[in-house]
């Protein structure tokens, strides 16, 4: 196919820029410097054919724990492979994940990278989790018979209208054709990949597996811990998660107008990505603002107003400290808003901004006076001061949330049952000499 010939084009091409973006990037975050023979598939070579699942980010990668460990409670004797594009996505990796499933990058979408990456794996199936799909990738594992699983299959309507567009379209119909099972996070998002070339036999409405998400059973108490440890027993809580660059700076407007009412509001703050973590500390600083970063172990007395979230991998204890929560990347256009689930499952109550895209659906299962998208910072202030007003109501409205969020449980299973069949497939198959080394 020409499209194909253009596109390993572009990719060779674009191979030294990419590197040098990596480079560029690690002066700030060391990690970008590290591994890059994984980005170019260059492994050990493998002889146990594991399940290979790859995820793109943080996100991704903690549904793909779940899934691991539901896969574990199945099948003990299949070795696994987790594959992330970001060094955040690795270490939650690690952190999440027993000691025998094994963690590394997935390669640049170059033919030659994807085709060693797949012969030095051998895995016995592949599974991508939600809609992380690279066409050099893909073609090189279906081209040595790997089965693909496309799971938590989402497709936006944004998203949908782009790839109408030719060539989008068709390269997004051939990539589509080789999964074995696309198991959709919903209705719509299975009605999307049936319209864009999906064949109906492949696509399954599994559910979202975000719903599974299962707390830590300690958590409730590691919170309450927290709360007396930073003097914050009987202080109002407002996280705000997930938040972008022109999204702190209104935050923080919110919140010294909420301090007006609620003198004592604790902020827990709380950045999307780590590279920002000084640049919000910056403007926090500027502003004169008592705050403890916690990275730093910095006290939290009733003197500190804001507490910069810079961390990694503490987002649901702040969650489960939380009174309110507002949901980032939602204030600002072009990112399409993060995980609502997860505030929800825990029985809080939340809100985003108006540019939630990718969450509009999700959304719409719960009330919308205890999940709301806030049109401007304005009503956002008064969501937030009317649910701090109110603790009975906030506690009711929250554990409503939490009992919806319940109910849209078992996608998980679907992942599972899905992946269990393939493998039986793929037992009875003792071809194992169509994968070569390089």
């Amino acid at each position: 196919m020409i499209w194909r010939a253009l596109y390993a084009l572009a990719t060779w091409t674009a191979l030294p820029a990419v590197l040098l973006y990596f480079a560029w990037r690690g002066r700030r975050e060391p990690a970008y410097r590290a591994h890059w023979a994984e980005r170019l598939g260059a492994i050990a070579p493998r002889r146990d054919r594991p399940i290979w699942i790859h995820a793109a980010s943080v996100g991704e990668v903690n549904l793909a724990i779940s899934l691991v460990r539901a896969l574990r409670a199945q099948r003990t004797d299949v070795p696994m492979l987790l594959t992330t594009m970001t060094p955040t996505g690795r270490a939650t990796a690690h952190r999440g994940l027993p000691d025998d499933v094994s963690v590394g990058y997935v390669p640049l979408d170059t033919p030659d990278a994807t085709r060693r990456f797949i012969r030095r794996v051998a895995p016995r199936l592949g599974m991508i989790i939600e809609t992380e799909l690279w066409p050099n990738l893909i073609g090189a594992a279906t081209g040595q018979g790997v089965p693909l699983v496309l799971a938590n299959a989402t497709l936006s309507a944004d998203s949908a209208r782009a790839y109408r567009r030719w060539p989008a379209r068709r390269v997004l119909a051939w990539m589509l054709a080789r999964f074995d099972d696309i198991l959709a996070a919903s209705e719509a998002d299975a009605a999307r990949f049936r319209a864009l070339g999906a064949v109906h036999g492949q696509v399954r409405v599994a559910g979202n597996i975000k719903y599974d998400f299962q707390p830590p059973a300690d958590l409730a108490a590691r919170a309450r811990a927290r709360r007396c440890h930073w003097a914050a027993a009987s202080r109002p809580i407002l996280v705000a998660a997930s938040t972008h660059e022109g999204e702190e700076a209104r935050l923080l407007d919110i919140h010294r107008s909420l301090t007006r009412r609620y003198p004592d509001l604790l902020m827990i703050l709380v950045p999307r990505h780590p590279q920002r973590f000084d640049l919000v500390a910056d403007e926090l600083s500027r502003r004169d603002i008592v705050f403890a970063r916690h990275a730093r172990g910095d006290a939290v007395d009733t003197r500190t107003s804001v507490v910069l979230g810079d961390t990694l991998g503490e987002l649901l204890l702040f969650y489960a400290m939380a009174d309110v929560v507002f949901v980032g990347g939602s204030l600002i256009t072009g990112i399409g808003g993060h995980n609502i689930i997860e505030p929800a499952a825990l029985g809080r109550v939340f809100a985003t901004g108006a540019g939630v895209d990718d969450w509009r659906e999700a959304i719409a299962h719960f009330d919308p006076a205890a999940a709301c998208i806030v049109p401007d910072d304005q009503t956002l202030a008064v969501w937030l001061s009317d649910w701090l007003a109110d603790p009975v109501a906030r506690d009711e409205a929250g554990a409503d949330n939490a009992s919806r969020a319940r109910a849209h449980r078992g996608a998980l299973q679907v992942c599972v049952e899905t992946v269990s069949r393939r493998l039986g497939v793929v037992d009875d198959d003792a071809a194992q000499s169509r994968y070569v080394d390089d």
